[in-house]
């Protein structure tokens, strides 16, 4: 996962800790203790107060009725068993988000706001905000978020039948299919549950319903009940592409207004609800193409980040004063699949590369070379030859197509591994 669009607002939540209190966190605890053993790790009280705080001090500015503390507290915890044992994951793993990948995170996160850095960290500052906190707290979302799509992706196969399947389907030749804004609430079930706790979860969907029926606001109820990785957030999907939901999702959105809940919906992870806050148009059929070379270099146990962008510098230099770009590629590029082809991607498809790789490309004028630039496969350099706008080829159908049905796919599987992973740790609650 090029590092998606799914974070939480780091910032944000961070500011507000410096200009509100939450009152009912606002006494100091003597000391601190662990609240849950997870596998070999912990969590520990002052980290279960500190998110409590940033949650009830987004609602509280967002306006959404907050929950009880018994239900917010053991929610939030919850939260983090997850979220350390994924982290465990990626430690064990070899993940690694590097300080160039973080800066990067944090420059595109003050752009976002329209601030520049030294605004963002003056604001930061006034509000009491540590930026050492800020950086951890992101990169730890990163670290999350790369061992999402290692772990998930790697459970989902999309064969060539599947995609024919797609394409001969009215969804598949639509393309531009509406883009929906939607909340969602998941009452989990393990694989295998009994009948009597099926029965219990579907009773409490059934429950539920009938709150947001009745004006229930939606978001309180997703904070208290939901299992989804967006809970904390009130259930909030954002927008979404009506063709990427997953399936059962499709049908059922697809009969909604917006201001309307779904029914209870049943999956192989459990039970969901639905809020269609908002529907809009398609999108467009005509894509801009880049044909592309680049070369990589990787930092090493002998070589340091500084060391890689420097050689890559000297390797720039080289080709402006006239080097030629191909041959220095297949010398030089860490990259197997394109180094013997002089550096050559070909021709870029939507969402075929990193955001990083993919930001660089589009900025570049034809036959420039790109100031070297760091994504987590390591530093680049890149030079765009050619430059079109062209219609859903073949080629480009079937991989849109592709992307789909994984994403399509994706959204369940996590939530079915996530369930898996929390069924096999060992978890003792001290709370």
């Amino acid at each position: 996962m090029s590092f998606r669009s799914h974070f939480l607002s780091v910032f944000s939540t961070l500011t507000l800790l410096g200009t509100i209190a939450a009152p009912a966190f606002s006494e100091e605890t003597p000391l601190d203790h662990i609240v849950a053993v997870v596998n070999e790790d912990v969590v520990m009280s002052s980290e279960l107060e500190e998110r409590v705080k940033e949650i009830y001090l987004r609602l509280k500015d967002s306006g959404t009725e907050i929950p009880p503390q018994n239900v917010l507290v053991p929610q939030v915890l919850e939260r983090l068993i997850l979220e350390q044992l994924q982290l465990s994951r990626g430690q064990r793993a070899g993940v690694h988000i590097s300080d160039e990948e973080l800066n990067q995170a944090i420059e595109r996160m003050a752009k976002s706001r329209n601030l520049s850095m030294d605004e963002m960290m003056e604001h930061a500052h006034q509000s009491g905000v540590s930026l050492n906190k800020l950086r951890e707290q992101l990169r730890n979302e990163m670290t999350i978020k790369r061992v999402q799509d290692g772990f998930v992706n790697r459970r989902i196969n999309i064969s060539e039948q599947e995609i024919d399947n797609f394409l001969k389907s009215e969804e598949g030749e639509k393309w531009s299919s509406p883009d929906v804004n939607l909340g969602h609430i998941i009452l989990a079930l393990s694989s295998g549950a009994p009948r009597d706790e099926v029965a219990a979860v579907e009773q409490k969907a059934r429950d539920l319903y009938e709150q947001l029926q009745s004006g229930t606001d939606f978001k309180s109820l997703a904070i208290a009940n939901s299992a989804g990785p967006n809970a904390l957030k009130g259930g909030d999907l954002g927008w979404r592409k009506t063709a990427q939901l997953p399936s059962i999702f499709i049908t059922a959105v697809e009969k909604l207004s917006p201001g309307e809940n779904s029914v209870p919906i049943r999956s192989d992870a459990g039970y969901h609800l639905l809020k269609l806050y908002d529907r809009r148009g398609g999108g467009e059929k005509i894509v801009v193409q880049h044909h592309a070379r680049h070369i990589l270099i990787k930092p090493n146990e002998i070589r340091t980040e500084e060391e890689t962008k420097a050689m890559l510098e000297g390797i720039r230099a080289d080709i402006i004063n006239g080097a030629d770009f191909a041959e220095l590629a297949k010398e030089n590029s860490e990259d197997i699949a394109s180094s013997l082809a002089g550096g050559d991607v070909g021709w870029s498809l939507p969402g075929q590369f990193v955001p990083e790789f993919e930001d660089v490309m589009a900025k570049l004028s034809l036959n420039e070379i790109s100031e070297p630039f760091r994504s987590q496969f390591g530093w680049h350099i890149l030079q765009v030859t050619e430059r079109r706008q062209q219609d859903f080829s073949e080629d480009l159908r079937r991989q849109q197509a592709e992307s789909i049905l994984r994403h399509r796919k994706y959204e369940e599987e996590l939530q079915i591994w996530l369930q898996e992973i929390r069924d096999e740790a060992f978890v003792e609650i001290k709370l």
